[in-house]
């Protein structure tokens, strides 16, 4: 397998591990969009959100709070946006949830366009009809 993750778990690429237990890893960013991007990972590969493992996936999103609380208060940072992406927009394949700390006036941009908000207000107003 050539998953540069898959590769980092197995030491054979360095990283900056912040975080580490018997069936994750948090390590930095190597392309970090803002100070103390950290990117929380399986061990064992999964490529998406759509096979990973419940237990895993439950420990990941334990880790995330945790590490979230500490790049709060270390960085002093004002906020922390989760980011995980499937299929498009994913560019390595192997599961991974972005931690990303929030700065006042850091220009990151997270939104949705008028046309996907009139399609998520729809199917939302439609849902809490039923």
């Amino acid at each position: 397998m050539d998953c540069i993750f898959c590769k980092i778990v197995k030491g054979e690429i360095p990283s900056y591990k912040v975080y580490e237990d018997e069936l994750i890893l948090a390590f930095l960013d190597l392309n970090p969009v803002s100070v103390g991007h950290t990117l929380i990972i399986p061990k064992e590969h999964f490529e998406n959100i759509k096979d990973i493992e419940d237990k895993v996936l439950f420990e990941i999103n334990l880790r995330a709070r945790e590490l979230s609380k500490v790049l709060e208060e270390k960085l002093s940072c004002e906020g922390i946006s989760l980011c995980q992406n499937n299929g498009l927009g994913q560019e390595i394949k192997h599961y991974h949830l972005h931690l990303i700390p929030r700065y006042q006036n850091d220009n990151l941009k997270f939104y949705v366009n008028d046309e996907a908000k009139s399609v998520l207000e729809e199917t939302f107003s439609r849902l809490k009809d039923n």
